[in-house]
C-alpha cells in the first residue's frame, strides 16, 4: 500500500503516543510510507528512516499570533478570545483551504495514496482524503460523540456555530459532503473508519459512553534505548532517584514553573532534571532560572526518555500527549499542570486513573507542588496503580497492532 502520514510541522504532532512509530512499523511491513508536513519536520522524519514530502502549508496555524493583553478585557471577553484562538489554530479557513488544495495537488503530481493517516486536528487532511476518495484514519485520538448543544456554555455555543460555518464553507469550496467531520454541535475531525489511541480503555473510563466503535486502543510499551546513555546521566549514581520536570517544546517560557517544581522535587529527596527543550531563552532569563534552582539540578535542552524515565520516581509536566504517554508507559506517578488545549484532558485523565495529580497554576503558586510530591511518593497505592496502568498499556500491542489495523482498513 501507498500510505501518507500527514501532520502539522511540530514534532509533538508526529507523536501522540505512537504515530511516528506506527509509520515505521508500516514501512517495516513492506508498505510505501511517506510523511507529509511542513519543512520544519523534515529532518526528524528523515532521521526516523521515513520518506518525507514537504508542503508549504499544512493548515495548522503556527506560530500563533502574539497573545493579547487579557488584563484589558472583561472575563467573558478573555474567555471568548482564548476559545477563538484555539479554534483558529486548527480551523483558519484560508490556511486550511490552501493546505487541502496543496495536498490534493501533491497526490495528483505523484501517486495518490491508498490511505491517509492524519494527526487528530489536521482538518486539511480530512478534506484532502475525501477529495481523493481514500480512507482517512486518525492517529492519536479516540473517536468520540460530540457534545449536545444544551450542555455547552454560551461561549462554546458561539464558537461551535462559527466552526460549523467554517467547515460548511470549506466543504462547499471543494464540493465535498464532509464524510470526515462530525455532525454535532461541536464539529471535529471524525474518521468513519478508524481512530487509533495509544492509551487504553481505562484512560478514557470516565468518557466511555462517548467513545465510538471505530476506536482502537493499542497502548504501548517502553522500548530499550538503541543508543548509548549520555555521559551526564551516566555520571549520576544509579541509586539516585530522579524527577523529570518539563513543559515540552512549546511552553518553556514559564520559567517560574521550572524553579517551583525543582525545589519541590529536591525537598522530597529527588534530583531534578529540568528539560527546557531547544526553544531559545534570553541569556539573562536563563541565568535567573539557574540561580533559582536547587543545587545539583541538571538543566537540559533535551533528555532521552528511554534512558531517563526508568530512573525517575516522579514526573512534573504540562500534560502534552506524547510526554504523558511516555511517563505513563514507565509507570511513574505524575503531577500535571496543564497550560492549554488537550493538556487539560490529559491532566484530568491522570487524576481519574489515580496515577497522579491535576493541578492548576493557582495551585502551583500556593505551594501544591511540594504537597503533591510528598503525597505521591508516600502513597504505595498510587505507585502500584501507575505500574498497573503501564502493564495494561503494554498488553494492548502498541504501534505494531496499530499497523495491522491500518493494513486491514486499507485493503477494504
Amino acid at each position: 500500500m501507498r500510505i501518507w502520514c500527514v501532520s502539522a510541522p511540530l514534532y509533538s504532532h508526529s507523536d501522540w503516543g505512537g504515530f511516528l512509530k506506527t509509520a515505521q512499523a508500516l514501512q517495516a511491513r513492506g508498505h510505501e510510507v511517506t510523511w507529509v508536513s511542513g519543512p520544519a519536520l523534515g529532518a526528524a522524519v528523515t532521521r526516523a528512516g521515513l520518506r518525507f514530502a514537504a508542503v508549504n502549508e499544512t493548515g495548522w496555524l503556527w506560530p500563533p499570533p502574539p497573545a493579547p493583553d487579557l488584563s484589558t478585557l472583561s472575563p467573558a471577553a478573555a474567555v471568548m478570545l482564548r476559545y477563538r484562538r484555539a479554534l483558529d489554530t486548527w480551523l483558519s479557513e484560508d490556511i486550511v483551504g490552501t493546505a487541502a488544495a496543496e495536498l490534493i495537488a501533491l497526490a495528483k503530481d505523484s501517486d495518490t495514496p491508498d490511505v491517509i493517516l492524519a494527526d487528530p486536528f489536521l482538518s486539511a487532511a480530512a478534506l484532502a482524503a475525501e477529495a481523493l476518495a481514500v480512507p482517512l484514519l486518525v492517529c492519536g485520538w479516540p473517536a468520540q460523540e460530540t457534545f449536545a448543544e444544551d450542555t455547552l456554555f454560551p461561549v462554546q455555543k458561539n464558537l461551535a456555530s462559527d466552526s460549523q460555518e467554517r467547515i460548511t464553507r470549506l466543504l462547499r469550496r471543494f464540493g465535498l459532503a464532509g464524510v470526515n467531520f462530525s455532525k454535532g454541535a461541536t464539529p471535529s475531525i471524525l474518521s468513519p473508519h478508524l481512530h487509533i489511541s495509544y492509551f487504553s480503555p481505562t484512560w478514557y473510563q470516565a468518557e466511555a459512553d462517548s467513545i465510538l466503535a471505530q476506536t482502537l486502543f493499542v497502548g504501548g510499551a517502553p522500548e530499550a534505548p538503541a543508543d548509548m546513555m549520555p555521559e551526564w546521566l551516566n555520571a549520576i549514581p544509579a541509586e539516585t532517584p530522579l524527577a523529570l520536570i518539563t513543559l515540552g517544546t512549546v511552553f518553556t517560557g514559564d520559567l517560574g514553573f521550572f524553579s517551583w517544581a525543582a525545589q519541590a522535587a529536591a525537598r522530597v529527596g529527588l534530583l531534578p532534571l529540568v528539560v527546557l527543550s531547544n526553544n531559545p531563552i534570553a541569556p539573562e532569563e536563563k541565568a535567573k532560572l539557574k540561580a533559582a534552582l536547587p543545587g545539583g539540578t541538571r538543566l537540559l535542552n533535551w533528555a532521552p526518555f528511554g534512558h531517563v524515565l526508568p530512573r525517575c520516581k516522579l514526573a512534573i509536566h504540562h500534560g502534552g500527549m506524547g510526554t504523558t504517554h511516555a511517563i505513563t508507559l514507565h509507570g511513574i506517578p505524575q503531577i500535571v499542570v496543564p497550560h492549554a488545549a488537550d493538556q487539560r484532558g490529559q491532566a484530568r485523565r491522570v487524576a481519574q486513573a489515580k496515577i497522579g495529580l491535576n493541578l492548576t497554576a493557582h495551585d502551583v503558586r500556593n505551594g501544591a507542588l511540594l504537597q503533591g510530591a510528598r503525597a505521591l511518593l508516600a502513597d504505595a497505592r498510587i505507585q502500584e496503580r501507575a505500574r498497573a496502568v503501564a502493564a495494561e498499556m503494554a498488553a494492548l500491542g502498541g504501534p505494531q497492532r496499530a499497523a495491522v489495523a491500518v493494513e486491514e482498513k486499507g485493503k477494504r
